[in-house]
């Protein structure tokens, strides 16, 4: 047997693959086999720089932030640098604040007497200047002190315990914006035994920082070393400010120079803080009010001689700094009359309060349905192909279906902020349509209708409404927006304000059947239509211009009243703050308001409260209602702010540009407990301002509720809704929904008594309650300057008017 043999084949090459230097994306991931790297993609710049050039950028951002720094320390330097404010305010009943300023002047050998009023102190040892604001337990004197103050410092006692005045004057301050807090102790040299002073630092630590969390450090009076260190601090720690505050002109009025004649104007003197002031915006001055300014002055600071007291140089000629412009604000609150007179007379003859109406049913939407001569009878809603109107695709809204439209993925973060939809919201909060079953129901049936006599019908409700009877708040809470109607009242005539809608947050809202009702100044209010743009042209116009911060200066005032002289008591601390264009303006200002935990009661809308946002304190009977954002700008009304509740507080007031914190408190009537007494006055809740709009529609909600009387599958027959046939009539194309999720519509009217027949898309559980959905718009009430101290002893809040629901 021969071998075979072969040879390696020599036309057969094989080729090295190609390195390509730069690879494509696809090949780098195939090489990566799925590996992610750790460290971020580097741009060119940062790949090729050097250690040399990341030490030398470090530097440069060092150096920035330093002159930063230097820039905002800039205005407590030199000869004629601004005053540090410091405010000490005793929260106990034996606080005495005299004795703390002397002992922290003492501390660095000042010898300065403390008067009642403010007054300025020299550090030489660091080359600064203090000037103290004592002030007395008193909550309004104290929030207008911490409003101006770069350091707020508490004088805590070792023996007495905070009281609730000196809590509200914490949680108060802490909620209308501090800017650096120290907090001190007398008295820890009574303490005995000795070894317990300890464990009292420690109780005053824990209860500061329940308050405020980074208030760990408590210095004692009573010790020279620690008075020294506080006073380090205080001339050296730069404030931390307040935003709102910053953001506008503010000065403390160190000196008041009341005119001889009326036609004469009022002279502040003071320094100026945060932006420069400007002649042709307006100041508001403490509880006095808004004011224009006639022209502002140099009022600089000199000495006679090295060891002597600082005083104003009178002799010096009089220097203009800054006069007013032909741009100045007035003080008009509301656009003239001639400016809507045209949109007044505009209104149809049928749009007057009196005018006689031929309407045979509700508003439902945007639409009377069975106005028009065509047969009252009940059409289905169907589905309509594309390129339908507006109008025809309205009725799609009653096919609800499981899936999810791409309309509602647009519209989810618009909605994403409001609560979850409920069945008497409308369509969102109904259940999907029960399935088809061959099963015969299980709820009983009906053979015919028999309609009752007046007696037992009289009967048989007042029974059905005694169930349901208790305390008004916790009706809101358990079933909110109820009403009951009279069986001797039109519903039609009570309820002739109210419409009906499909939807609450996106049926459309007819604002012309609004119009005979609204208030008579409401066209003349001021109109934002984008508040975000408008803010920030106000706000950066703030930014340059008018006179220095660091300046002190005389402001005179024109149109004081000559009778404020007599109520001025200068121990007082009174404050200038410069306002932003059109601040002045009136319009509907909304705000997010918090219920308070610590107020255990509910607060009713329209139950007057005193509201102080940034500089200013009104009285207002404010709106709630619901928060978030709606396609048709349509936002529930609220009858109570239940505790731990948020909601949007509305009234007519004066504009305020950004978020500012605000305060709402409540006079109440002082009640006796374990502790004493408590205080005439609460902060029952907090907020902040937000952006203004008079098309924002506040709806309340008036809910009519039936019971099923009879059940045959998904017919049912309806009582104690309405109590005669034409209401039925009249609220006939209102939808109908149970609290289970079912939706139905009324089919027939049936008897005098108000008993109808209606149709549902599912079967009805004899224990449920069917409800039918009206609202109509609220408007704003307006809100009144405050006048006189928050706090006033025997001040007791009586019922008022204001507070009483009005359904018509």
């Amino acid at each position: 047997m021969s071998a075979t043999h072969s040879h390696r084949p020599t036309t057969k090459v094989v080729h090295k693959a190609f390195k390509s230097k730069k690879a494509t994306k696809g090949a780098l991931r195939d090489q990566a086999k799925g590996k992610v790297p750790n460290e971020r993609r580097k741009t060119p710049h940062q790949q090729i720089m050097s250690k040399i050039d990341r030490r030398n950028q470090a530097k440069q951002r060092q150096i920035t932030k330093h002159k930063e720094h230097q820039k905002e320390a800039s205005i407590f330097m030199g000869r004629d640098g601004a005053p540090r404010i410091v405010a000490v305010i005793p929260l106990c009943v034996d606080g005495d604040v005299s004795a703390a300023i002397r002992s922290l002047n003492a501390s660095l050998d000042i010898e300065s007497e403390v008067p009642d009023s403010h007054f300025r102190v020299s550090v030489d040892r660091f080359k600064q200047k203090l000037q103290y604001v004592p002030v007395n337990r008193d909550l309004s004197t104290c929030m207008d002190a911490s409003r101006v103050a770069d350091f707020v410092i508490f004088v805590l006692s070792a023996e007495t315990e905070v009281d609730p005045l000196g809590e509200l004057i914490i949680r108060s301050i802490e909620n209308q914006g501090m800017s650096t807090l120290f907090t001190v102790v007398q008295g820890l040299d009574k303490v005995q035994p000795a070894k317990t002073r300890s464990d009292v630092v420690k109780s005053l630590a824990s209860f500061m920082t329940h308050f405020h969390p980074g208030q760990e450090k408590i210095y004692s009076l009573d010790a020279r070393q620690e008075c020294s260190n506080l006073m380090r601090s205080l001339c050296s720690t730069t404030p931390k400010g307040i935003h709102w505050r910053d953001q506008r002109p503010w000065m403390l009025v160190d000196e008041v120079q009341w005119p001889s004649a009326d036609t004469e104007p009022t002279v502040l003197t003071g320094v100026i803080r945060g932006k420069g002031l400007k002649a042709d915006r307006l100041v508001h001055v403490g509880e006095w009010g808004t004011f224009q300014i006639e022209k502002i002055t140099a009022a600089p600071i000199s000495r006679k001689r090295k060891d002597e007291t600082m005083a104003v140089d009178g002799a010096e000629e009089e220097r203009i700094l800054e006069v007013p412009a032909e741009d100045q604000d007035d003080l008009a609150e509301l656009a003239p009359e001639e400016a809507v007179m045209d949109d007044v007379n505009d209104l149809d003859e049928d749009m007057e309060p009196g005018a006689p109406t031929t309407k045979k049913g509700v508003l439902l939407d945007d639409h009377h349905y069975f106005s028009e001569d065509e047969p009252e009878r009940y059409e289905a809603p169907k589905k309509v192909p594309r390129g339908t109107s507006t109008y025809q695709a309205k009725w799609i809204l009653d096919d609800v279906s499981d899936s999810e439209s791409e309309y509602d993925e647009e519209m989810q973060d618009v909605q994403e902020e409001s609560a979850p939809a409920r069945p008497e919201d409308g369509i969102e909060g109904l259940a999907g349509r029960e399935p088809t079953e061959a099963a015969m129901s299980e709820y009983p049936r009906s053979e015919g209708f028999a309609e009752l006599n007046e007696e037992d019908d009289a009967a048989q409700l007042a029974a059905y409404r005694s169930k349901k009877k208790q305390d008004e708040a916790e009706a809101d809470r358990e079933f909110p927006d109820e009403i009951e109607l009279h069986p001797h009242v039109l519903a039609r005539e009570r309820l002739a304000k109210y419409r009906g809608l499909k939807s609450l947050r996106t049926s459309p809202w007819n604002k012309e059947e609004d119009r005979p009702y609204q208030p008579e100044e409401w066209n003349r209010l001021l109109q934002v239509s984008d508040y975000t743009s408008s803010r920030n042209r106000a706000l950066r116009e703030a930014l340059v211009g008018g006179v220095a911060p660091g300046t002190r200066v005389h402001v005179h005032v024109k149109g004081v009243p000559a009778e404020l002289q007599k109520s001025y008591n200068a121990s007082q601390p009174l404050t200038l703050f410069g306002l932003l264009r059109h601040e002045n303006k009136k319009t509907v200002v909304n705000f997010d308001i918090i219920h308070k935990d610590d107020y255990e009661h509910s607060i009713k809308s329209k139950e007057e409260l005193i509201m102080q946002c940034g500089p200013r304190r009104y009285v207002i009977n404010p709106l709630f209602s619901g928060t978030g954002n709606t396609e048709n700008n349509v936002h529930k009304y609220y009858r109570y702010l239940h505790p731990g509740d948020a909601a949007t507080a509305t009234f007519v007031g004066h504009l305020t540009w950004g978020s500012v914190p605000t305060l709402f408190f409540k006079r109440v009537k002082p009640q006796q407990d374990e502790d004493g007494p408590s205080l005439p006055l609460q902060l029952v809740a907090t907020g902040t301002s937000r952006g203004p709009s008079t098309s924002r529609v506040i709806a309340k909600r008036a809910i009519l509720t039936g019971h099923p009387y009879h059940i045959h599958k998904k017919i049912v027959t309806v009582r104690y809704m309405f109590f005669n046939r034409g209401d039925v009539e009249w609220f006939k194309a209102l939808p109908l929904w149970t609290k289970r999720g079912r939706s139905g519509y009324i089919k027939e009217p049936l008897g005098t008594h108000g008993y109808f027949k209606a149709n549902f898309d599912g079967g009805i559980n004899p224990q449920d309650s069917i409800g039918v959905s009206l609202y109509k718009r609220v408007w704003p009430r307006d809100a009144t300057p405050l006048t006189g101290p928050l706090l006033e002893a025997g001040a007791v809040a009586g019922q008022s008017d204001a507070m009483e629901e009005d359904i018509q």
